[in-house]
């Protein structure tokens, strides 16, 4: 099964095909980030079938050159935004590895969906695009993950992205929730929640490859 087969049902409404027509419009006359090559790209880079792990976000980096169609990801020249830094830290402090490529396009290509929920936002306007619908889409994804496949991790750090539980079998799959990353929360539970040794170790038990972090 492929991406095609499970969206083409969404992609087909009347629904996405406005929404599409929205973002067409706004990207011509606005600075938007990601580059529109690059919207779809977190699930250009993780097939369906390889899909192991889910790490939710809410919506890209606002600011130029950040945002590269993957939550938390920048590319390798683009400074460490604070979340990802606090990110590496809690990798470093939970399996010993110091990683200092900023693109975890590595992650994505071992079956690792860097999925926000938003997928488009305009430039040094955080949260601007919420309104265009993206959630129904981004929703649909995951409920079809969980409909459809068996034993994903999925992670949802912080309130928001923990409210997709309610999308998520949790006979099926293994959840993962902590505090969100970010400077404002990490010191309530994200710092010390050793989410990446967590998920290798479930990996592990279902006899799934875990992730190489580093």
């Amino acid at each position: 099964m492929t991406w095609t087969d499970v969206l083409q049902p969404i992609k087909e409404t009347a629904y996405f095909k406005n929404l599409w027509h929205q973002l067409r419009l706004i990207y011509q006359s606005n600075p938007c980030f990601p580059p529109k090559n690059e919207i779809f790209r977190a699930l250009e880079l993780t097939d369906f079938e390889e899909v192991k792990v889910v790490i939710i976000g809410q919506d890209p980096y606002h600011n130029d050159g950040q945002a590269n169609g993957l939550c938390f990801s920048v590319s390798t020249n683009v400074q460490t935004p604070p979340s990802l830094k606090n990110i590496f830290r809690e990798l470093k402090d939970d399996l010993g590895i110091e990683r200092n490529n900023n693109d975890l396009q590595d992650w994505a290509m071992q079956g690792v969906l860097l999925l926000n929920t938003t997928l488009t936002v305009g430039a040094h306007q955080p949260n601007s695009h919420a309104h265009l619908g993206w959630e129904t889409f981004t929703d649909s994804i995951i409920k079809q993950i969980s409909d459809k496949k068996e034993n994903v991790v999925f992670v949802l750090w912080g309130a928001f992205a923990q409210k997709k539980a309610a999308l998520i079998d949790e006979k099926r799959h293994f959840i993962i929730q902590s505090s969100h990353p970010s400077p404002f929360s990490a010191h309530r539970g994200f710092f010390g929640s050793h989410p990446f040794s967590k998920i290798n170790n479930y990996l592990l038990e279902k006899g799934k490859n875990p992730i190489i972090w580093g």
